[in-house]
């Protein structure tokens, strides 16, 4: 698909069966843009990563190519960091790119900010000179998901054809669908109160607790600064009190803050924020970057944030 005479932005979901459907999408996708001139980049798990580098040959030096296992780990990065940052990076330039941020490897508690990740780009691109494609494999993913990648793409692409998405609908609406309560933290998970006067403690008891657990010093530093972020805010925006919780699962070290603020912009803490404006979404984009994983349900009555951080 080329994009020779489309000024907005489009965002078609690639539904492939395997390699050969994988390459025939996206190598010629790719090469479509450099015949026109237009930056590219691409954002795929590793394995496929390897199959399109090795397809494109040469070409691939033309190309921005890295691995969404790492740049997107966390899907509520994915926007600010490798799709805006790319095209902020051409002003005033069309720019074409492939992001997979669902993959067969995505766990149950990272899809929903996947898919509202997909719905929010809609929202994030209005008015861009910019192609996205997605692509999912319909072999490997839950059929639920290939339905959801019906409602977060206007067009959708496959082996045989290109056609509008009759599920599609408001990119704000889908993204809301997800916002939903989180399990209980375990029996297990220990708790403190934040308000202005613990804060400093606050940053202890997590610095400990990611110590005692093994982390590199990084992972405690990076951990420490999103909980300060996320405390700062509860007591600045949530009611000036909030809940800490801090448990392990056998991946993470999770910690929970509640409090009563509440976030009104889905794309809070998922678009760049300039530094002369006032903070709102600051700290959540701060801390999109230091997470692999955030998980958030809000309501007028109180914003629950959950963080992962995975062992390593």
């Amino acid at each position: 698909m080329t994009t020779a005479t489309v000024e907005g932005f489009v965002h078609p979901a690639l539904l492939y069966r395997n390699d050969e459907e994988y390459l025939a999408g996206t190598v010629s996708f790719i090469r479509d843009g450099l015949s026109l001139g237009e930056p590219v980049a691409v954002a795929v798990p590793g394995p496929n990563l390897r199959l399109i580098r090795d397809a494109l040959g040469a070409d691939a030096e033309q190309v921005l190519l890295r691995d969404m296992t790492v740049v997107g780990r966390n899907p509520g990065r994915i926007i600010p960091t490798v799709l805006l940052a790319f095209a902020n990076a051409h002003p005033g330039r069309r720019v074409r790119l492939i992001g997979e941020p669902i993959w067969a490897g995505r766990s149950a508690a990272e899809y929903p900010a996947c898919a509202q990740h997909e719905a929010l780009i809609n929202a994030a691109f209005t008015g861009r000179r910019a192609t996205i494609l997605c692509p999912y494999n319909t072999e490997l993913l839950d059929p639920v998901w290939i339905e959801d990648a019906h409602r977060t793409h206007p067009v959708m692409l496959d082996a045989t054809r290109r056609f509008d998405s009759v599920h599609y609908d408001d990119p704000v609406a889908v993204a809301a669908g997800f916002n939903r309560p989180l399990p209980a933290p375990p029996a297990d998970a220990v708790t403190v109160t934040v308000d202005l006067y613990t804060l400093a403690a606050v940053r202890r008891f997590v610095a400990e607790h990611a110590e005692q657990a093994g982390m590199t010093r990084e992972q405690v530093a990076d951990l420490t600064i999103a909980i300060s972020e996320l405390a700062t805010n509860a007591v600045k925006y949530g009611g000036g009190t909030g809940e800490l919780a801090l448990w392990h699962d056998a991946d993470h070290l999770v910690c929970q803050l509640t409090d009563r603020g509440h976030l009104s912009d889905p794309l809070a803490g998922r678009i760049p924020v300039p530094a002369h404006a006032p903070d709102g979404g600051r700290g959540l984009l701060l801390v999109n970057q230091l997470c692999d994983l955030v998980r958030v349900h809000t309501t007028p009555a109180g914003t629950c944030t959950r963080i992962h951080l995975r062992h390593r």
